[in-house]
């Protein structure tokens, strides 16, 4: 640790990005966590996301996972996107994955301008840079509509999703393998109506990717 680094640290002590306790010597992640957090242990999600070949996710949305997922995107800790891409990208190798372009489920322009960045945005740009692979928007939120977390049980949630979504990049997504990418799955609502774009839109085939899926799928 350099002499920068190290008063940094005592000025700023790094906390772990789950737990949200103090660690040492900078580490974004503490040892208890690495060793007690809710994976997923074969990767997959065992729920049916229309249009997707499979999903993968590294994570339970339980415990320490929860908390932290809601800290990254309600209360500006947008750096934990690198922590959770390291975790992602193994679920991602573990799964046999591949794809030719990188893409996500975006906000509303309304809830980005509150926000001030795009959650699933970011975890893409930097699967993007870990795989060399192209991360580009294809799909544009037309619809401010109310959150999923609110809106009931899987009908209502697939209901709630119909139409707000269209391609915007449509000769990006012909033809090719495409990996979409969200912070959390549930009931795969989301990710279905994203999916269900590039498959009318001529993808050759489609995979996701979350941090989290719902312990319930289990």
């Amino acid at each position: 640790m350099s002499l920068l680094d190290y008063v940094l640290e005592l000025i700023y002590p790094t906390r772990c990005a789950f737990c949200h306790s103090f660690t040492e010597n900078g580490q974004k992640v503490c040892s208890r966590c690495i060793d007690e957090l809710p994976y997923n242990v074969d990767h997959a999600v065992h729920v049916n996301i229309r249009y997707a070949a499979c999903c993968a996710a590294p994570f339970y949305y339980m415990k320490h996972v929860k908390h932290s997922l809601r800290r990254y995107k309600f209360h500006g800790l947008s750096a934990y996107s690198e922590i959770y891409g390291e975790f992602m990208a193994k679920s991602i190798d573990e799964m046999g994955i591949t794809c030719d372009i990188i893409s996500w489920v975006p906000l509303s322009k309304k809830r980005y301008r509150h926000r001030g960045y795009d959650q699933a945005e970011l975890l893409a740009e930097d699967l993007s840079g870990r795989f060399g692979i192209e991360s580009r928007k294809l799909i544009e939120k037309t619809v401010d509509n109310p959150a999923q977390s609110g809106t009931g049980g899987p009908a209502r949630r697939r209901a709630n999703v119909k139409g707000v979504y269209k391609a915007c990049a449509p000769d990006s997504i012909k033809g090719k393998r495409i990996l979409l990418i969200d912070d959390i799955v549930t009931t795969g609502a989301t990710l279905s109506e994203c999916a269900r774009i590039l498959h009318e839109n001529g993808a050759a085939e489609i995979f996701a990717a979350t941090v989290a899926c719902s312990s319930k799928l289990r």
